[in-house]
């Protein structure tokens, strides 16, 4: 039986998308093609009729992911600039519920070291979207210089991995409660100006 055109794409959509949601669950080592297929309800012969190769439906897998969490924070910042809202990323990244749900949450703290000993095709589609993600935050932050706005953005995003990583290695309890309240307060510190104190009365919507 022959598919049009349109199936193929679903298909190979559904692929990814269940594929994302998997790795995000086990790491990129843990499944094997047949068992990246089978989180979509297919079997493993089909594969090669999508992908060339398992690296290529992991870098779409990880491209998928890191999209889902840059339109998250787009939707949570509302097009406004300033540091409550940068702030408001943070907080909603560096909570319970993001630490207790990986598979639907960012995809870096679980497959940032995978993906550092893997392909270089991995490790581009990592960077691309990780670029992406970092233009979210200097988004918020308009009255900084844009080489001190990025740097800003990018050491916040690093924290913000590096606690949920540790928090979650630690399992949930006092000292992974404790590690996401030091990422909230380091992530965002350097934000924190006197000048900003008139910023407070604009509000940020969080929704």
């Amino acid at each position: 039986m022959r598919y049009g055109e349109n199936h193929r794409r679903r298909t190979h959509s559904r692929i990814v998308e269940n594929a994302s949601y998997g790795l995000r669950q086990n790491g990129a080592k843990g499944l094997s093609v047949a068992d990246l297929m089978k989180l979509a309800g297919l079997t493993h012969g089909g594969f090669y009729n999508h992908f060339d190769s398992r690296a290529a439906l992991v870098g779409e897998a990880i491209a998928f992911a890191m999209d889902q969490m840059t339109a998250r924070w787009r939707k949570l910042a509302n097009g406004k600039a300033n540091g409550e809202c940068f702030e408001a990323l943070i907080a909603d990244y560096l909570s319970p519920r993001h630490r207790d749900s990986p598979k639907h949450g960012c995809a870096l703290p679980v497959l940032d070291a995978d993906v550092a000993r893997s392909s270089p095709g991995e490790r581009r589609a990592l960077a691309s979207k990780l670029e992406k993600m970092i233009d979210v935050f200097v988004e918020l932050l308009p009255d900084e210089t844009p080489q001190r706005a990025r740097q800003i953005a990018t050491g916040a995003i690093a924290t913000m991995v590096g606690s949920m990583v540790l928090s979650r290695a630690v399992g949930a309890g006092k000292l992974s409660d404790s590690i996401l309240d030091a990422g909230r307060m380091t992530a965002g510190c350097r934000i924190r100006k006197p000048q900003r104190r008139t910023i407070q009365a604009m509000g940020c919507d969080k929704s």
